[in-house]
């Protein structure tokens, strides 16, 4: 017995001496170092405060709390002394763990038995098919989560194979770390089972299962009884899923019913749209009619539908994933959050704070990379429903700032990974976590504090989505708004003037309001390479135009289900600003809007306006009925009557024949699914859009269209997210537009041509009216989206069906022979050479440049002008350039040596962005190219406000400061030349000289990609020199789906793509730089006819000068003129300044 009792002390002895784990030594540094005492006792504190009694021991918790931090630094210091040390520390770590699991869990909110959740195992994905040229050969085993059934973000959960799958709903009880996990729900074999939706009366809920390899919506009650399928069976290529209880009874949910396919998959994976059904399952109908996914419907505390909307009718498609908000029968759809910002790309998962009116927690994630996870963000739109704005806190993130990058796979490196959140509180909230790659995906309790606490785990499988199992409270019913007996809706818009989208424009600018609609493409048969060239993803019907009142004011009747799209127009029809969105009236709705662009939340003047007392306008059709404007049908009659007796097949200009004449033309490539040409395209089959492999092909193109398209200035394919300035994408921006208001040879347009090219210019340039115009439709999609539209939305029209117009046989009108001017006129004394010129101005003043202080460190160069005479203008120029005309400068004037760039212009105005230049094609990680550093010239600044800039500098500085008359310009540049060019013939090598369109401008149609030096200029490289290309491919190798369009002269390189920093090129004798090209400059003249003094076209424009980087020699030259509106800002117009001599 004694040597019993020996023996034990001895053991006990021994193992109390046995030095701790490293693994458990090392992970309790970490605990003691690493523990956030504040965010504990933030969150005890509140706990105390908010719920008193019902959490009875905050006040021990907060003195044991503090008890242990100041153990924590003697801790710390002599855990590595002894053994003993080594095991107090590990101590206190457990008490840490200990006590801030056993605060935090006592939550009140946690007062309920049962937490459901979905229990899902990790799925690996077998061996991927071989790709396609590159492209990724799944779209759903692509990136991080697709091992749990979370569709990627930009697909469905039709794009999830519905078997394969260990999952079940379960039920978590007690809701503690050491809770059992019960089966409530578990499919038959490996069906998906998931989106689970809870009645507020805790009695029953909607899930989404797959029975047969089809989703639908079924219900059960809330002890796992009673299942029984709410969405039909009875069209065997439609799935529905992703549901949500509604007030009233009935239920909202997701569906491809609308026989779309996500565009930038090129036809494959399905769109779905929200649609609501009775509870009885009858009376399913259409919602929303747009282009992308529509997802996560969820009933926010006003009774109005919170969801997810993803578009990009002509904006960069990895970043619009918006917050929409409607009426629960469709009506009022509006932006919640996100509009015109390249962060959050996506927020996924939107749940209403309770009590809370505007408030939400979601989860923002990128467009590749996590599938539907990513950051956890406290949002309220009623602070900014965009950007950064509307973001109260990012979790964890306590009072710290956060980035948003304009990144593609935005929360790639972010961790925790969050997913499904469910608000507690406008503080606490459940959520499923993976804290890291190596944890589980868990349930956790999360605070605003940065707290995070276990609720459950279960090895080997993710618990998703947990919802407790308790009543909440029921939001009110919506009254509805629609009469399905119309299949119209009003819209009445208050001011036209309203908002951001027009500021700067005058009263009186808009005179109608263009009215067209998206025709979206079919399963397998979408994308951005079928309807044009850089241009728009869809279809763009044009239905017509409705008057726009002296007030701004507009009432009009549109179809309604239908997404519609408005473009305020000018006296002459050509687009003031751009609606790259839409939106849809349910019928019999009435849609009342502030103006162009305005916040959702924002309210109108009070005011009577006179649209509103008077009867709604139709819509005045467009040179027929409403149909998809397509270049053969609509722009080609402009060419035939105008322009083929000279474009006629001549190698020095474009072919603007129609397409009948080159019946063996090839087209252009276009990428199509894989399985084109080897599977039948008659039979629906899903696995077939679940592929996601893709091939080039020929598709069919008007060779007018190839040939004219190039000359037209657009927002392209994914122009800049941000809200583009009113007139950005004017039709006057154009070169077309430009060659013909100038007099093109004499050729002069009717009103209906005029209208048909700003309507083709200003709906992005679009070849096809109609996709069957592309390619035949797979699996009878036109038929089979009638079909259903008629079932689900009443839709009779069908937009593939040719409508009947006036056939007119359309002859070639010679243009009136053009008259020219007999040669120049004589100048004494000019032109003069080098020395000349020199002399000339050292002949004018005794300084022939000055330095102008403007404080802050920046300073303006000045360069003295010379008198003198000269002839203007050009007689090989276009008409505005004739005749030749004497023209005197009376007096010496200085002149800054550069345009102003945009670190001086910014001492006027910080607030300006002279912003970026589009690329072509999409674009996944930039605004574009930058035209807005420090050093590049400002542009995009209206004559109105270069007035007041020289207005501010001659205060600033004492001289009398304003732009150049054409006279002062003009002899400037030329400092003595005849020639075209200061420094030759149009012909010449410029690249020392100027910055023109050039070899660089390839870079647009390449992947070329840039940085910003340590010196603050752009560096841009392209795809062969590797650092910034994405996919790296020998220099000047197009990508396969780009064509290279943009005009320039191939053979000279002068090292920018885009605006150079000013002074970046040889001055001329007089000391000028960038005279020719980088960017166009204001002057104060009007644009008057040098023959008579009379306004050219439209009175009122203002005169720029010099071209543009983006501007061939022709069109740089020291005579070539063009005009805008006094308050337009142009993406390529800058400002240059003169002073007086004193």
């Amino acid at each position: 017995m004694r040597a019993a009792v020996h023996l034990a002390m001895f053991l006990a002895a021994a193992s109390a001496a046995a030095p701790a784990p490293a693994p458990e030594l090392d992970a309790a540094v970490r605990t003691v170092r690493t523990f956030n005492f504040r965010s504990v006792r933030s969150a005890i504190q509140d706990l105390t405060d908010t719920f008193g009694p019902r959490y009875p021991n905050g006040r021990a918790c907060l003195t044991r709390l503090r008890q242990l931090e100041e153990s924590r630094a003697a801790a710390l210091a002599l855990w590595e002394k002894d053994e003993a040390g080594a095991r107090r520390l590990i101590q206190l770590a457990q008490d840490l763990e200990r006590l801030r699991a056993e605060a935090l869990l006592a939550n009140p909110l946690l007062n309920f038995d049962k937490l459901l959740v979905v229990k899902r195992g990790w799925k690996r994905p077998a061996a991927r098919p071989a790709a396609s040229r590159g492209l990724l050969s799944s779209p759903f085993f692509s990136s991080y989560g697709a091992e749990l059934a979370i569709p990627v973000n930009h697909t469905s959960l039709a794009s999830v194979p519905p078997n394969g799958w260990d999952n079940e709903i379960a039920v978590l009880s007690p809701v503690r770390p050491d809770g059992k996990l019960t089966t409530l729900y578990r499919p038959r074999g490996d069906e998906y089972v998931g989106e689970i939706e809870l009645h507020w009366k805790a009695d029953r809920l909607l899930f989404t299962a797959a029975p047969g390899g089809r989703y639908r919506v079924f219900e059960m009650r809330s002890d796992g009884t009673g299942v029984r399928q709410i969405t039909p069976d009875d069209q065997p290529d439609v799935d529905n899923f992703d549901a949500a209880y509604l007030p009233d009874g009935k239920i909202i949910f997701a569906g491809n019913a609308s026989y779309q396919a996500v565009p930038c998959w090129n036809g494959l994976q399905t769109v779905a749209c929200l649609y609501s059904i009775g509870a009885d399952g009858k009376g399913m109908r259409q919602l929303t009619f747009d282009q992308d996914e529509d997802s996560q419907p969820v009933v926010l505390n006003t009774g109005q539908v919170l969801y997810c909307r993803w578009e990009y009718a002509n904006t960069p498609h990895v970043f619009p994933h918006l917050l929409f908000q409607m009426n629960p029968d469709g009506t009022g759809q509006r932006l919640f959050y996100g509009t015109n910002s390249y962060w959050p790309n996506a927020i996924y998962f939107p749940r209403p704070i309770p009590g809370e009116a505007t408030k939400i927690i979601g989860v923002v994630s990128g467009y590749h990379g996590d599938h539907r996870m990513g950051e956890l963000f406290l949002i309220d739109p009623a602070r900014g429903v965009s950007g950064r704005s509307g973001m109260v806190q990012k979790i964890p993130g306590s009072g710290k700032d956060f980035s948003t990058p304009i990144l593609d796979h935005a929360t790639a490196t972010s961790w925790p990974k969050f997913a499904y959140p469910w608000p507690l509180s406008g503080k606490y909230f459940l959520v499923s976590m993976k804290p890291s790659p190596e944890a589980e995906f868990g349930v956790y309790l999360v605070d605003v504090w940065d707290n995070f606490v276990l609720l459950h785990e279960t090895k080997g499988y993710a618990l998703l989505e947990p919802v407790p199992l308790q009543s909440t409270p029921q939001p009110p019913v919506v009254a509805e708004k629609v009469d399905l007996s119309r299949k119209d809706g009003v819209v009445y818009l208050h001011d036209v003037y309203a908002g951001p989208g027009l500021k700067g424009t005058p009263r009186g600018t808009v005179k109608q309001l263009r009215v067209h609609a998206y025709h979206y493409g079919y399963r397998g048969l979408s994308g951005w390479d079928k309807i044009g060239v850089d241009g728009p993803w869809e279809v763009m019907r044009i239905l017509g135009t409705v008057p726009v009142e002296d007030d701004g004011s507009a009432m009009f009747r549109a179809p309604a289900n239908t997404p519609l799209a408005v473009q305020p127009l000018d006296a002459k029809g050509r687009a003031v600003q751009v609606m790259r969105s839409w939106f849809t009236l349910m019928p019999g709705e009435v849609r009342s809007c502030v103006g162009c662009h305005e916040p959702p939340h924002e309210l109108p003047a009070v005011r009577n306006t006179k649209a509103a007392v008077r009867e709604p306008s139709s819509i005045a059709p467009f040179y027929g009925p409403a149909r998809g404007l397509d270049f053969e049908r609509d722009v080609q009659p402009v060419l035939d009557k105008h322009c083929v007796g000279c474009h006629a097949g001549a190698r020095d200009r474009p072919d603007l024949r129609s397409k009948k004449y080159f019946p063996e033309h090839p087209g252009k490539t276009g990428i199509v699914p894989q399985w084109w040409g080897t599977a039948d395209h008659r039979v629906y089959d899903a696995a077939l859009m679940r592929i996601g492999q893709r091939k080039n092909t020929m598709l069919p193109v008007s060779p007018a269209y190839l040939a004219l398209h190039p000359y037209v200035r657009r927002y392209g394919l994914e122009g800049d997210y941000e809200l583009s300035y009113p007139g950005e994408y004017h039709a006057s921006t154009s070169e077309l537009v430009q060659m013909l208001e100038k007099g093109h040879h004499g050729v002069k347009l009717d009103q209906e041509a005029w209208d048909r090219l700003y309507t083709w210019i200003d709906l992005n340039v679009p070849c096809h009216g109609r996709w069957s115009d592309v390619a035949e439709i797979p699996f009878h999609g036109a038929k089979r989206r009638l079909e259903l539209g008629r079932l689900y939305a009443g839709l009779e029209e069908d937009p593939e069906k040719l409508p009947d117009l006036p056939q007119r046989e359309v002859k070639f009108v010679p243009p009136p022979k053009e008259e020219r001017s007999p040669g120049g006129v004589s100048v004494p004394g000019w032109p003069f050479d080098i020395e000349e010129a020199r002399a000339r101005q050292q002949a004018a003043g005794t300084a022939l440049e000055r330095w102008v202080d403007l404080g802050s460190g920046k300073r303006l160069k000045l360069v003295l002008i010379p008198p003198g005479e000269f002839a203007m203008g050009s007689a090989e120029g276009s008409p505005d350039e004739r005749p030749v005309r004497r023209a005197r400068v009376d007096k010496p004037f200085w002149m800054a040596a550069t345009e102003i760039s945009n670190e001086i212009y910014a001492l006027f105005d910080a607030q300006h962005d002279s912003r970026y230049i589009n690329v072509l094609h999409m674009n996944t990680e930039t605004r574009g190219f930058p035209v807005n550093l420090p050093q590049q010239p400002v542009v995009r600044v209206s004559y109105r406000r270069a007035v007041e800039f020289c207005q501010w500098l001659s205060r600033k500085t004492g001289l009398r400061f304003s732009l150049p008359t054409e006279e002062q310009w003009e002899w400037a540049a030329r400092a003595g030349t005849a020639t075209p060019l200061y420094f030759g013939s149009l012909n010449a090598h410029f690249g020392i000289w100027a910055n023109m369109a050039d070899f660089q401008i390839r870079g647009f149609a390449e992947e070329a990609r840039y940085r910003i030096d340590h010196q603050g200029e752009m560096r841009v490289e392209m795809a062969a020199s590797g650092g910034f290309a994405q996919y790296k491919r020998p220099l000047g190798v197009l990508r396969m789906d780009v064509i290279d369009w943009m005009l320039r002269a191939p053979t000279v390189d002068d090292r920018h793509m885009v605006s150079a920093p000013v002074g970046s090129y040889r001055a001329n004798v007089w000391g000028l730089h960038d005279m020719h090209g980088n960017a166009a400059e204001w002057t104060r003249s009007e644009y008057r006819s040098y023959a008579d003094g009379s306004p050219l076209g439209e009175p009122g424009r203002m005169v720029v000068r010099g071209g543009s980087w983006s501007d061939r020699p022709h069109r740089c030259t020291s005579a070539f003129r063009w005009a805008y509106q006094p308050w337009q800002p142009v993406y390529n117009v800058g400002i240059r300044v003169v002073a007086e001599v004193e």
